[in-house]
């Protein structure tokens, strides 16, 4: 144990775009109050960036719905157990999971039948929005929960289940951008957000393009940019858009969002990403048949988008499975373009539910405090 005494290690696992991103943000508040941490894990581009020593890419991880993913699971299960085996020979100080249930649940599940005792945390775990406890169970019999939002803590304490609320840690470093008047009549910036996953892609991109190509009719001088996650997914969007005019393929989402006027987003954290800043925005999404029959037998709520469901209203346009094509999509933006002020004004209220600024600070401390009391145990043994 004496290395973990002078240089504490924290494993991160993450699965896709969005919990690289929270993964990121954490570790950069521990380090700022304690230097001598070293990140590591699975994880992606952003991470190896941000100094972590990543075990295993996560590139091509996520998957939509179970039958795209069963393709993923031996190689996923192969990597869980190894990295189990070596974690268990050689524990870290703590490990967080995030988000990417259908993977990390069995990990933290896997490493605790192997005898691992370090303190596992899990953000964003599953379950509380589809209202299965036993699933909020499992997560709880093996890690320490950090939730979001507080439905989930009020579900999980009804469930007599220990967890922690602490807020969603976006709040902390997206600030809403001033106010802003609506878009000329004849144009306007638009961002078009398709996903992170190809199979995401293969479904949004074509009703995106063709919205815009409806929306420019009457809007000539519309400025168009398409955001890919990574350096990968901007090829081949270059190679998708190639010979149309007036669209360019950036990168960095939470960049180029405060300078549009309007987004056209995928369905997760990047409408959430759009509503922080006060972007007006539409929102959609689509998979497959089979995977749509059983999301309706799953998903009881009215909404799918984040910022609906937690003001328990359509605040943000949703556009699902057959309902999304460009006519509906383009009529949608034409009306946030030209009316951006009631979506903005939700947006306010979405700041307030989702709690304050000092959520990732929380976040941080409560990792920091229970590393600290571990440590502090393992001395005195």
């Amino acid at each position: 144990m004496a290395e973990s005494h002078t240089a504490p290690r924290i494993f991160f696992a993450t699965g896709e775009a969005s919990g690289e991103q929270i993964a990121v943000l954490l570790a950069e508040r521990l380090r700022a109050h304690r230097a001598d941490l070293r990140f590591e894990g699975f994880g992606g581009d952003r991470m190896a960036a941000a100094g972590f020593r990543c075990w295993a890419s996560t590139a091509g991880w996520a998957s939509l719905g179970p039958f795209s993913a069963l393709s993923r699971i031996p190689p996923l299960l192969a990597i869980g157990l190894s990295t189990a085996l070596a974690l268990r020979t050689k524990p870290p100080t703590a490990i967080v999971l995030v988000d990417f249930g259908a993977f990390n649940l069995r990990f933290a599940q896997l490493l605790r039948r192997l005898g691992v005792r370090i303190p596992i945390f899990y953000a964003f775990p599953p379950g509380a929005w589809f209202d299965r406890p036993a699933q909020a169970r499992s997560v709880a019999a093996v890690s320490e929960p950090l939730l979001p939002f507080a439905h989930q803590a009020k579900f999980y304490r009804e469930l007599g289940l220990a967890a922690t609320y602490v807020g969603h840690p976006l709040l902390s470093v997206i600030p809403s951008r001033a106010a802003r008047p609506p878009a000329p009549v004849d144009g306007g910036r638009l961002l078009l957000l398709p996903g992170s996953r190809d199979g995401e892609i293969e479904r949004h991109l074509v009703p995106m393009l063709g919205a815009v190509e409806r929306l420019r009719v009457r809007r000539p001088h519309l400025q168009v940019e398409l955001v890919a996650a990574d350096a990968r997914l901007a090829a081949r969007l270059g190679r998708a858009i190639d010979g149309m005019p007036g669209i360019v393929v950036v990168e960095h989402a939470r960049q180029r969002l405060p300078q549009a006027d309007a987004a056209l987003i995928a369905s997760g954290t990047a409408v959430l990403e759009a509503a922080l800043i006060g972007v007006p925005c539409v929102a959609l999404y689509r998979v497959s048949s089979a995977q749509a029959k059983i999301a309706r037998r799953i998903w009881r709520r009215p909404y799918v988008t984040l910022p609906n469901i937690l003001l328990d209203r359509e605040v943000v346009p949703e556009y699902l499975q057959e309902a999304v094509a460009s006519e509906p999509l383009a009529d949608a933006l034409e009306r946030v373009l030209s009316a951006p002020e009631p979506q903005c004004a939700a947006f306010l209220e979405l700041r307030a539910v989702l709690g304050d600024p000092e959520t990732l600070e929380r976040w941080a401390m409560v990792i920091l405090q229970r590393i600290e009391a571990t440590d502090t145990r393992d001395m005195a043994c």
